[in-house]
């Protein structure tokens, strides 16, 4: 800069001149001259020892246009850098979640779900193990399932169901477990169960994406570690479930383990209504359930049956 305003004020000055008075060296003065030169701002006519100013107005906006189309080629480039990073990081994810994890697949969707589900049952050779949460089955849903559960007992495949102690009070439920009985099936109930889960051939798991949304999809699971988690958990389960047939027995004065699963739902804070979804019974049933235990105990409130049940040893 002080060199380009000695120009301006010195027109005949060389670079010896220019030197000498910012205290400089002739090549340092040199260099400077030159990068003015570069910028448009110095017109050299014979060399460092004639030049002459040039208005930054028109030198300078020619450096600046050359520089902004530098800039907008460079954008331009990072953006499509950038579209085409996210192309990539979509088909990657993708094929990592479908067909890189060899112990992973994801399905989308309630027809992905259903079409696959339909695959492996029908693919299965030894055995099926299954938790059905949500209770009571629609006459509908138990109709659409017959013709596969049909073929899986006849092709001789083990299949053991368990379902929520709620549907023997449902007799289009209890009918279809019992039909599914006579051909082999086993069936047991529970108070409660913690997701949906099929076991195909201690080999293959699907589970739900979310368990409170059936429709969100379902994963697949077949690394070993996994399974074998899953095979432990269902036979915890299945051993502590009741037969179908069988009537659970009942301390007299004790609450059946129902009414102690719904206490112990109640107690992490759950809603009646979301309690009663996760045992397959109606908000009014939970209610009524409820007000049953609280008349047992002689509990005024909520908060006075949680103390009651516990020194009672309930919980």
């Amino acid at each position: 800069m002080d060199v380009y305003r000695l120009v301006i004020a010195e027109p005949g000055w060389g670079a010896t001149e220019i030197a000498q008075k910012l205290g400089l060296t002739e090549p340092e003065t040199r260099s400077a001259l030159d990068r003015l030169a570069r910028l448009s701002m110095l017109y050299c006519a014979g060399g460092a020892a004639d030049v002459a100013a040039i208005s930054p107005e028109v030198g300078l906006a020619a450096h600046i246009r050359r520089r902004e189309a530098e800039i907008l080629g460079q954008q331009r480039e990072l953006a499509a850098i950038e579209a085409y990073t996210a192309e990539l990081t979509a088909v990657y994810g993708a094929q990592r979640a479908r067909h890189g994890n060899q112990g992973m697949e994801l399905l989308e969707g309630v027809n992905e779900v259903r079409a696959y589900l339909s695959e492996v049952v029908r693919n299965a050779r030894g055995e099926l193990r299954a938790f059905l949460p949500g209770g009571a089955q629609s006459p509908e849903a138990l109709e659409a399932s017959r013709p596969l559960d049909e073929w899986t007992l006849l092709a001789g495949v083990r299949l053991r169901t368990v379902y929520l102690d709620s549907v023997r009070n449902d007799r289009a439920t209890t009918e279809y477990a019992h039909w599914l009985a006579e051909l082999g099936g086993e069936i047991r109930t529970v108070p409660s169960l913690p997701l949906r889960m099929l076991i195909a051939d201690r080999s293959t798991a699907l589970l739900p994406l979310d368990p409170e949304d059936s429709r969100a999809g379902a994963v697949v699971l077949r690394a070993p570690g996994v399974i074998d988690a899953l095979l432990a958990l269902f036979d915890l389960v299945w051993e502590e479930a009741a037969p179908l047939g069988a009537v659970r027995q009942q301390s007299t004065g004790r609450p059946s383990q129902q009414e102690l699963e719904l206490l112990r739902l109640l107690e992490r804070g759950l809603t009646d209504e979301v309690a009663g979804r996760k045992l397959g019974l109606s908000l009014r049933t939970t209610r009524r359930m409820m007000s049953g235990i609280c008349s047992r105990l002689g509990a005024r409130s909520r908060f006075e049956v949680g103390v009651l049940a516990e020194r009672a040893g309930w919980l």
